[in-house]
C-alpha cells in the first residue's frame, strides 16, 4: 500500500495525540490527579467509535458533495502558501459557527451534548466525539468548496484542526506567552468551554484559533475565583451506552409533547438549550445576566459598607 505525504502527516499526528494521552496517563495515576477514571475513559472510547464508524458510513457521500460543489468553485488560489494559510483560516472560523450552533440551537445541542457530558476533562475527552456530527458537519463546510479548496484538502484541514483540538482538552496548566493565548486556543480556553459554571456557558468555541471568541463575543477567561466544575449542568443519571448518546433528545421529545402551540414546538427545537414556553428553565444568557446583576449589587453593597466604615472611622477620629 502506497501512502501519500498527507496520509503520513495524519497518522503521525495521531500517534503523537496517542502517545501524549499515555503520558498524560501515567503523570495522572503517579501523582494521584484522579483525571482519569476507567468507565469515563471507556466511555470517551465508546464514543468516539461511535463517531469513526458514523463518519467511514458518510464519507463517500461526504466526498462526492465536496467534490462536486467544487466545480462551481468562484475562484481558485494559485499560491500554495497563500492557499493553506486561507484554507485553515476559513475552515476554522467555519468549524466556530458550527460549534456554536451547536450550542444555540437546542436540536443540534441534541447531538454535541454528548461532549460535553463528562464529569472529567482530559485528554481522552477529546475523543468523546459529537457522535452525529458527520452527518451535517459536510454542509458547513460547502463555502469551502465554492471558494476553490479540493475535497482531499478540506478533510485533511479539518483532521489538522481537530488534532490540535485534541491537544487542548488537558488539566495541566500550561504557560504560554500573551500573545499566544490572544490569538491561539490553550487548555485553559478549553477548560472553561467544557465547564458548567454559569458564567462559562456557551464560551471559547474556537478549535485553533480563539480570535473569533473575541471577536464575536463568546470569549471567557478562566478565573480563578470561578473554578472549573466540569459536565453539564443537569448530568444524566443514565450514562449507559444509549442513553449517554440519546438523553437530550429523549428530553427534547417530552418538551415538545407538553408545548401548547405549534409555536413552541418549533422553539423547543430551535431556541437555545434551556428556553421554556413557561419560563420554568432558563437559556445560557439569561442566567449569565442574572450573575452579572447579583455580583454587582454584591459590589454595590461592598462599596456603600466601605464607604460607611470609612465615614465611622473619620468621625470617631
Amino acid at each position: 500500500m502506497k501512502y501519500t505525504g498527507s496520509d503520513i502527516s495524519v497518522i503521525g499526528l495521531f500517534s503523537f495525540v496517542i502517545v501524549l494521552t499515555l503520558v498524560e496517563m501515567y503523570f495522572s495515576y503517579q501523582h494521584d490527579r484522579k483525571l482519569y477514571t476507567k468507565r469515563d475513559t471507556w466511555t470517551n472510547i465508546y464514543l468516539m467509535t461511535a463517531a469513526v464508524v458514523i463518519n467511514l458510513g458518510t464519507k463517500t457521500f461526504t466526498f462526492f458533495l465536496l467534490a462536486y460543489c467544487y466545480q462551481f468553485r468562484l475562484f481558485q488560489i494559485t499560491n500554495v502558501w497563500a492557499y493553506w494559510i486561507v484554507l485553515i483560516l476559513a475552515q476554522d472560523f467555519l468549524y466556530w459557527f458550527l460549534h456554536t450552533v451547536g450550542h444555540y440551537v437546542r436540536f443540534f445541542w441534541a447531538m454535541h451534548v454528548t461532549h460535553h457530558s463528562s464529569e472529567h476533562f482530559n485528554l481522552t475527552t477529546g475523543f468523546r466525539s459529537t457522535v452525529f456530527e458527520p452527518l451535517y458537519r459536510v454542509f458547513f463546510y460547502l463555502p469551502l468548496a465554492f471558494m476553490g479548496f479540493t475535497a482531499v484538502d478540506i478533510l485533511f484541514a479539518y483532521l489538522v484542526t481537530q488534532i490540535y483540538g485534541n491537544l487542548v482538552h488537558t488539566q495541566y496548566d500550561i504557560k504560554f506567552p500573551k500573545w499566544y493565548e490572544y490569538i491561539f486556543v490553550t487548555p485553559s480556553h478549553h477548560r472553561v468551554h467544557h465547564a458548567s459554571n454559569v458564567r462559562y456557558l456557551d464560551k471559547n468555541m474556537g478549535m485553533v484559533l480563539i480570535l473569533w471568541d473575541r471577536w464575536f463575543g463568546t470569549f471567557q477567561a478562566e478565573l480563578p475565583e470561578d473554578k472549573v466544575k466540569y459536565g453539564l449542568t443537569t448530568q444524566p443519571t443514565d450514562t449507559g451506552p444509549v442513553n449517554i448518546i440519546f438523553h437530550e433528545f429523549i428530553a427534547l421529545k417530552a418538551d415538545l409533547k407538553k408545548a401548547p402551540t405549534f409555536m413552541d414546538k418549533v422553539k423547543y427545537v430551535f431556541n437555545p438549550p434551556g428556553w421554556s414556553h413557561d419560563g420554568s428553565t432558563k437559556i445560557a444568557k439569561i442566567m449569565q445576566q442574572e450573575l452579572r446583576e447579583e455580583e454587582q449589587k454584591k459590589y454595590d453593597e461592598e462599596k456603600v459598607k466601605a464607604l460607611n466604615d470609612h465615614g465611622a472611622l473619620s468621625s470617631a477620629g
